[in-house]
């Protein structure tokens, strides 16, 4: 089984910018040398503990400092640009990486609705909603080398997005939570990634969905969220500042930088909270090496896929360095050691 990984750039107690990016290109090159395919930021915006708000830039950052690893996004969220710029960056991207780069694009803002405003000025929920499949296809059709605008006269005036990518540019998946996204993809051919480190819940459904649409063998990809310990106790310890971050988040919206080891252990959480973050726990996969590998092998044999991309979202220690993060690194060391990759 491949295991990649998907990293958010979380920002802790005390920590910049700066130091959450470096701490991420430290865990980017260790994600090289370990031999696991893929490694993707996401698209985030007016987030305190999230540093990944710009996935060409990151890419870029990323590309440059590993050797094999794929770089990408999970993902752009479409509805945010226009499609032009988005097949201009990542076909640019992908001519100076050397052809391994992925496009990963979703639907969703990546922010709160204040901020979606911000991002699409006079854009009802309806038309963002019916704009997406058009967005998407005028994107492979940029990508392909075949989009064209048709004039007031009827003739069709070609749009090339430039530069002009190498060999077939970058690889492009379709990114989801949902039976509509696996439908949509499926429809127009799109290798497709079923997010199922949000809830842990549909994976099924939207999977059958989309091979009813392309079929059975139709490259696909699961998620998840993994914290990975000596321990059990000790992995729950190192998973519990994101969780409970996320529980914030979904209760009162906005949240603070990302809690230390340390800080949450300290933090007396309501009712409400802890059972939040025990349902979320139980979605997660958080563990021994031994446990967390035999959980992610059963879940991808049991849905049929050959590639999973792990989020490592251990939380930091006080005193650790702040332009590192030694808890996710050492969760991706002591999976692949469980789990070895052939690069």
């Amino acid at each position: 089984m491949r295991l990649s990984v998907l990293d958010l750039i979380p920002v802790r107690t005390g920590q910049t910018t700066a130091q959450a990016v470096a701490a991420t290109v430290r865990l980017a090159r260790l994600a090289d040398r370990l031999g696991l395919h893929r490694y993707w930021v996401a698209e985030h915006h007016n987030m305190r503990d999230v540093a990944s708000t710009a996935p060409p830039v990151l890419v870029a950052l990323l590309g440059a400092a590993t050797e094999r690893i794929r770089v990408g996004s999970g993902g752009v969220m479409l509805l945010n640009h226009q499609p032009i710029v988005v097949a201009e960056q990542f076909a640019l991207l992908d001519a100076a990486l050397g052809g391994r780069v992925d496009l990963g694009i979703g639907r969703a803002p990546g922010t709160d609705p204040v901020t979606t405003y911000v991002l699409r000025p006079g854009q009802s929920a309806h038309e963002q909603e019916s704009a997406y499949p058009e967005r998407v296809e005028e994107l492979v059709e940029l990508l392909a080398g075949e989009f064209s605008v048709e004039l007031a006269d009827g003739r069709r005036v070609p749009v090339a997005a430039t530069p002009a990518p190498a060999g077939p540019g970058p690889h492009l998946w379709l990114l989801g939570s949902s039976r509509y996204s696996a439908r949509l993809a499926g429809r127009l051919g799109i290798d497709y990634v079923f997010a199922s480190h949000f809830t842990g819940r549909g994976t099924a459904e939207a999977l059958a969905e989309y091979r009813r649409e392309r079929g059975a063998g139709a490259p696909v990809i699961t998620t998840a969220n993994v914290v990975v310990a000596d321990t059990a106790a000790e992995a729950r310890e190192l998973a519990l500042p994101a969780l409970i971050g996320m529980a914030q988040r979904h209760l009162v919206g906005r949240v603070g930088p990302r809690l230390t080891v340390e800080e949450a252990a300290r933090m007396t959480l309501t009712a409400e909270q802890r059972a939040l973050v025990d349902r979320m726990a139980a979605a997660w996969t958080i563990g021994t090496s031994d446990e967390v590998a035999d959980r992610l092998t059963t879940f991808a044999a049991r849905h049929g896929v050959g590639e999973v991309i792990v989020q490592p979202v251990a939380g930091a220690h006080e005193g650790e360095p702040l332009d590192a993060a030694p808890q996710r690194e050492r969760t991706l060391r002591l999976l692949v050691e469980r789990l070895p990759q052939d690069g």
